[in-house]
């Protein structure tokens, strides 16, 4: 079968596309992979940057969507069934082989790109929206890096919970899809962020805001959240790793909490279950991933590098025939 395989942890740059064995499958759930999510750990992966360091060679591709070719008995999975998969690894390839507990079924409305789509990106913000943040519907919520995949599943997911949502973005050009997304107000980062956020909530601040940034931004996040307001640190896109001065947590009543959904999953294996039931509602709701920018297999190298210069909005997936 074709894979792309990393070869050295260089980056986009150290991938090459390559014949190479089907995955063992003995007591995994084989898939014929149709669509392939292209997410920033897959990127963070490749430079050796990651929780996750596999030594190359190997197969980056952390979340896929297709058809089960083979399953163990008692899996709940027969041969030709439409699923998604979360393989942290080795999905950048026709087929992969994945643990029963790590596949989930596709809803009847999302076709293969869409399901690669509602892995990584909506499942963390799912959690840190619901679980972390305990948004509650009329709240505010501020989404940094709002064009971004995880930016635009927090809007999305948001306005699905019932949030007043104001979307930072550092692009230009963005504006209208972002609101079309759900964002009732778009605010650019780089033009007063934080005092736009109080002039929207007449002062107050906001109740949640998610950062998947850190760096610069990190200072005005703490400092735009309301009395018992809550900062979601979803990661660093931004690079640099902030700190935070903890008298203004104790004497702004405010919670800073983390969602590291991948880590979380290490403990927690069954809340990939409740995480998928809750974002299936959703689409039954009429949520939708956005796919923006689709590559062939072996463009995966460039997907990256589209992802890492902040050349995609929304999503990008590696689709297959």
């Amino acid at each position: 079968m074709r894979a792309v395989v990393a070869t050295e942890l260089s980056g986009p740059g150290g991938m090459t596309l390559r014949d190479v064995p089907e995955p063992a499958a003995d007591g995994l759930v084989l898939i014929d992979v149709k669509a392939s999510g292209v997410c920033f750990p897959d990127l963070l992966i490749s430079y050796g940057k990651y929780q996750l360091r596999p030594e190359p060679p190997f197969v980056p591709g952390a979340e896929v969507a297709g058809v089960v070719v083979s399953a163990p008995d008692g899996s709940g999975f027969e041969p030709g069934r439409r699923v998604l998969a979360a393989p942290r690894v080795g999905g950048y390839a026709e087929r992969v082989a994945v643990p029963a507990a790590q596949v989930l079924p596709i809803p009847s409305t999302l076709g293969f790109e869409e399901a690669a789509s509602l892995i990584v990106n909506y499942q963390t913000m799912e959690f840190a929206l619901e679980r972390r943040a305990r948004l509650r519907a009329g709240e505010t919520v501020v989404v940094l890096g709002a064009a971004g995949g995880v930016g635009t599943a927090g809007i999305q997911l948001a306005k699905a919970h019932g949030a007043h949502v104001i979307a930072v973005v550092r692009r230009d050009g963005a504006d209208d899809f972002l609101r079309e997304l759900g964002a009732d107000e778009v605010v650019r980062l780089d033009d007063g962020w934080g005092a736009r956020v109080r002039e929207l909530t007449d002062g107050r601040g906001a109740q949640i805001v998610v950062d998947p940034v850190g760096g610069d931004a990190f200072d005005e996040a703490v400092r735009v959240l309301a009395p018992e307001g809550r900062l979601v640190v979803i990661g660093f896109a931004g690079g640099a790793i902030p700190e935070v001065k903890v008298n203004r947590v104790l004497f702004c009543n405010i919670s800073i909490v983390g969602a590291a959904w991948g880590e979380f999953l290490r403990t927690e294996p069954n809340a990939l279950e409740e995480v998928h039931a809750a974002l299936i509602r959703h689409v039954e709701r009429g949520l939708r991933p956005v796919v923006t920018s689709r590559y062939p297999l072996e463009r995966a190298a460039d997907a990256l590098r589209d992802l890492e210069a902040g050349l995609v909005l929304g999503k990008a997936v590696l689709v297959q025939d």
